[in-house]
């Protein structure tokens, strides 16, 4: 304290002048415009710095929640889409894009966003785990896809987690078809490269040249018409049968899944029991 006492008595000229300075330096920016509108805009710029990188970092943590919250609007496109697609008009796309989608609804298919945390794509037979479950209204044989490309089928769940049946597993089949055409045939995988799958069983009167693309054709209770699947790298016509074999490569990068959507047919239950009551006749 003495030592301060000390400093400031050896100093009291320079104290003092720097006083002055501060004093005049104020009387100058209150008195003239040009001056005080340099000063503020200093510090603004100094302030505003402060802010905006405060701003930044608390944007950086909070990219969880905003990656959350794009998965559920995207969700909520998603559906919308859907039912514009399916002729549907009972739906406000305005309305809807800020409320929940009433249970009632006649959407066909509505889409729930869950998040990979287990992903397997080095085996023959690959499973993924979904955190998200029956509490999140998924269930078993859900279509399971991202905004690339179709994944897999929900295969078990509990409350809160599911496993999916990825496309990358030798008991997963779809039925898909030419992009522009009708022709389909099997989705398949022969267990080698995790980009690359397989459809058979497609017509020789199909139209099929490398780069064409292909994508699920809607003729199953799981996924919609027209999920991308991936693009055809080569095709072989086997003569004596007169089908294609296509080698597709996949949209999807499977080896790098962060989130997915979960599609719920709501006619499902009602296409299902009326193809049984035609397979018992």
């Amino acid at each position: 304290m003495q030592q301060i006492i000390n400093f400031l008595i050896r100093n009291k000229n320079f104290l003092l002048f720097a006083f002055l300075l501060m004093l005049s330096l104020v009387f100058t920016i209150q008195s003239h415009s040009y001056h005080r509108s340099k000063f503020v805009n200093s510090a603004n710029w100094f302030t505003g710095g402060i802010y905006g990188s405060v701003s930044s970092v608390q944007d950086y943590f909070n990219l969880k929640t905003y990656n959350q919250q794009l998965l559920e609007e995207n969700a909520r496109l998603r559906t919308i889409v859907s039912a514009t697609k399916t002729g549907n008009e009972s739906i406000d796309p305005l309305i809807a894009a800020n409320s929940p989608i009433p249970a009632d609804s006649t959407v066909q298919y509505a889409y729930n966003p869950a998040k990979v945390i287990n992903n397997n794509y080095a085996k023959t037979d690959n499973f993924i785990t979904l955190k998200g479950g029956g509490s999140s209204n998924i269930k078993k044989d859900q279509g399971v896809i991202t905004s690339q490309g179709i994944v897999g089928i929900i295969d078990n769940t509990s409350s809160s987690y599911s496993t999916v049946l990825s496309i990358l597993n030798s008991n997963f089949t779809t039925q898909v078809k030419l992009k522009g055409s009708e022709h389909f045939g099997t989705l398949q995988w022969d267990g080698k490269s995790p980009n690359v799958v397989q459809v058979i069983d497609m017509q020789q009167q199909a139209p099929v040249t490398k780069g064409d693309t292909i994508e699920t054709s809607g003729k199953s209770a799981i996924f919609p018409k027209g999920i991308p699947v991936g693009v055809v790298q080569d095709y072989t016509l086997d003569s004596s049968k007169n089908f294609y074999t296509l080698s597709v490569k996949l949209m999807n990068d499977m080896t790098s899944l962060g989130h997915v959507y979960v599609i719920e047919n709501k006619a499902r239950v009602e296409i299902e029991q009326l193809e049984n009551e035609n397979y018992e006749e």
